[in-house]
């Protein structure tokens, strides 16, 4: 009985921290229907092209994990909340949808891309792949993910950008897992001329006791105001290029 109880503590303790929370965030984003058609399907030889002088305004999507989610903030701190006030400040036809989901590993996002396209996407901001490095997933398998979600994105909208958020992970895994993974995000973004990586998104957040919360892994909503600005140093370029203007 004892070693029973033992057992089902340690498992309990696994899917928690596996877990990461699991709150989901409050975009419908989320949570795709399971009958929608991925438009991972949609023709070649469609235009996808929009102009944002027209009034259609541009879609950035924010495709990540908890830190996108804002595990732990309100829905407003969260950094991609904080990105939509920037171009909001400017006045510019820009729309900041949050697809971040707590737990999300890049198998779960390349699961989701699909669905997610069914909308016109510019710029995908892919902050994905912590997770994996903290469960230690098979590198292999990490890069083919996010390999996959991005050949899908462009597939689709060939005109589109993807911001590659790049992550570190503590040494808990050994010193050579360590240094990989954190190569393994220059190594994904040279591979496409459309791809602005982000060396490491939560630069001058960890480590940081007053911007990390005290898990050590989600930001602050302080925090977050670092991490949104570390991701609109590469953001703010890519869409003044694609024409972000005041409406009006």
């Amino acid at each position: 009985m004892l070693t029973r109880r033992l057992y089902l503590l340690l498992l309990a303790g696994v899917l928690l921290v596996g877990g990461c929370g699991q709150n989901r965030s409050n975009s419908s984003a989320s949570n795709p229907a399971p009958d929608t058609p991925s438009s991972s399907t949609r023709s070649a030889d469609t235009d996808t092209s929009r102009d944002p002088s027209t009034g259609d305004g541009l879609r950035v999507l924010v495709l990540g994990n908890s830190i996108a989610a804002g595990l732990g903030v309100s829905s407003q701190d969260a950094f991609p909340a904080r990105l939509q006030q920037r171009v909001d400040s400017l006045g510019w036809n820009v729309t900041v949808q949050n697809a971040g989901v707590s737990g999300e590993t890049t198998a779960g996002g390349r699961s989701r891309i699909g669905w997610l396209l069914n909308e016109e996407v510019e710029v995908l901001v892919l902050e994905l792949g912590g997770n994996d490095g903290l469960r230690g997933v098979d590198l292999s398998s990490t890069r083919q993910n996010l390999t996959a979600i991005i050949d899908t994105t462009l597939a689709t909208y060939p005109e589109s950008r993807v911001l590659l958020a790049g992550m570190q992970i503590p040494p808990n895994l050994g010193r050579e897992y360590t240094e990989q993974f954190r190569k393994l995000y220059p190594a994904v973004a040279e591979q496409y001329d459309r791809v602005t990586l982000i060396p490491f998104v939560l630069q001058d957040v960890a480590r940081v006791d007053s911007l990390m919360q005290d898990d050590g892994i989600h930001p602050t909503a302080a925090g977050h105001r670092v991490v949104a600005r570390n991701v609109w140093t590469k953001l703010r370029p890519i869409l003044e290029e694609m024409g972000a203007r005041d409406p009006t």
